[in-house]
C-alpha cells in the first residue's frame, strides 16, 4: 500500500513504514537506545530525503522512547534526578546543533555533513564498544562468572559541584553528565538520533553508573531532548513529515513493549555486543554508499538549490 509524504515529496509503502519503526522500537527497548542510528539511515536508504529523515526521525524516538521507559519505570530502574540533569545539557546541544544544522542546510552541505557523521560516530563507537564488551565477557569467564569490578574513583570524582544520585548510588560532579548531555544534544539536531549509542557508554565507563538503571534514564533522557530537538527543526527549517512520523510512531510503540520484554532476558555484556554488531553494520552501509559510485550520476533538485 503506496502512500504519499507531503514534506519528503516521495510514495513509500505504509507496511515498510511501520514494520521500520517496530524494528527500531524494539532495539530502543532493548538496548536503551532511542534507534535513530539504525533508523536514519535505513531512512535514506528507502529514498526520504536527508533533511526530512533527521527532523522526523526525532519525533519518532520521542514516542518509542517513552514506550520504553514506562516499563523501566514499573521496574524502578530510572534515575530520575541523573535524567534530569542530563537533559539540561542535552537541551543546550540540541539548540546548538540546530544552528549549525540551518547554517550548513544553507550552504548545501547538510546531507554530506549527515552522512559523514554517521560513519564516524557510529565507526568509533561500534568497535570500541564491541571490543569492550568481548573483554568484559572473557574476564567475567576466567573470573567464574562474576563479572569485573569497574574502577570506583577517577577523575569525575576530582571534579567540583558534586551531587548525589541515590538511585545510582553515586555522589560525583554535575559537569560530566552536563557535558554528556551537551554532545547527545548536538547529535540529535545534527544526525536524528537519541544519542543512546553516545549515551549507554558514557553512563557506564564515565559517569560509573550501574548497567541496571543505564536502559532507563537513557531512554528517560532521550524524551525531551528529542522532543526540544522535533519542535526547533518543525519551527525553523519545516522538515518535519506528519505522515512519515505517525507510521513510525505506531511501531515504536509496539516495538518498545517488545523490546523491553526481550532484554531482560540477556546480560548486559550480550546487550553490548549486539548492539555494537548492529552500529558496525550500519557504519560499513553508510561507508560503502560514500565511496562506490551510485547507479545514477545525475539528478534532479529544486531551482537555485545546491
Amino acid at each position: 500500500m503506496q502512500i504519499y509524504l507531503p514534506i519528503a515529496e516521495v510514495s513509500v509503502n505504509a507496511f515498510l513504514l511501520l514494520g521500520l519503526g517496530g524494528i527500531v522500537g524494539i532495539l530502543s527497548g532493548m538496548f536503551g537506545v532511542g534507534g535513530g542510528f539504525l533508523m536514519t539511515p535505513l531512512l535514506f536508504f528507502i529514498g526520504i530525503p536527508p533533511v526530512v529523515a533527521v527532523a522526523t526521525e526525532a519525533n519518532q524516538i520521542v514516542a518509542s522512547s517513552f514506550s520504553g521507559v514506562l516499563a523501566h519505570f514499573r521496574r524502578r530502574t530510572v534515575d530520575i534526578k541523573m535524567g534530569m540533569v542530563l537533559q539540561v545539557g542535552g537541551l543546550i546541544g540540541a539548540a546548538l546543533g540546530v544552528v549549525v544544522f540551518n547554517y550548513l542546510k544553507s550552504l548545501g552541505q547538510v546531507d554530506l555533513l549527515v552522512t559523514l557523521c554517521y560513519v564516524v560516530f557510529l565507526g568509533v563507537v561500534g568497535t570500541l564498544m564491541f571490543i569492550e564488551s568481548l573483554n568484559a565477557m572473557f574476564k567475567s569467564k576466567r573470573a567464574g562468572g562474576a563479572p569485573a569490578p569497574r574502577r570506583q574513583r577517577g577523575w569525575v570524582h576530582a571534579l567540583p559541584f558534586k551531587m548525589r544520585f541515590r538511585t545510582s548510588g553515586l555522589y560525583i560532579s554535575v559537569i560530566p553528565p552536563i557535558l554528556v548531555g551537551v554532545v547527545v544534544g548536538i547529535l540529535a539536531a545534527i544526525m536524528g538520533v537519541g544519542g543512546g549509542f553516545i549515551m549507554v557508554p558514557a553512563m557506564i565507563y564515565i559517569l560509573g553508573m550501574p548497567t541496571k538503571v543505564v536502559v532507563g534514564t537513557s531512554l528517560f533522557q532521550i524524551i525531551l531532548v528529542t522532543a526540544f530537538t522535533t519542535m526547533l527543526h518543525a519551527t525553523t527549517n519545516y522538515t518535519v513529515d506528519i505522515v512519515l512520523a505517525v507510521l513510525l510512531l505506531i511501531g515504536g510503540v509496539i516495538g518498545a513493549q517488545i523490546g523491553t520484554r526481550i532484554g531482560v532476558y540477556l546480560k548486559a555484556e550480550q546487550l553490548r555486543i549486539l548492539l555494537a554488531l548492529m552500529v558496525m553494520v550500519v557504519c560499513v552501509k553508510l561507508g560503502l554508499d560514500l565511496l562506490l559510485m551510485p547507479s545514477e550520476l545525475y539528478s534532479l533538485g529544486a531551482a537555485g538549490g545546491h
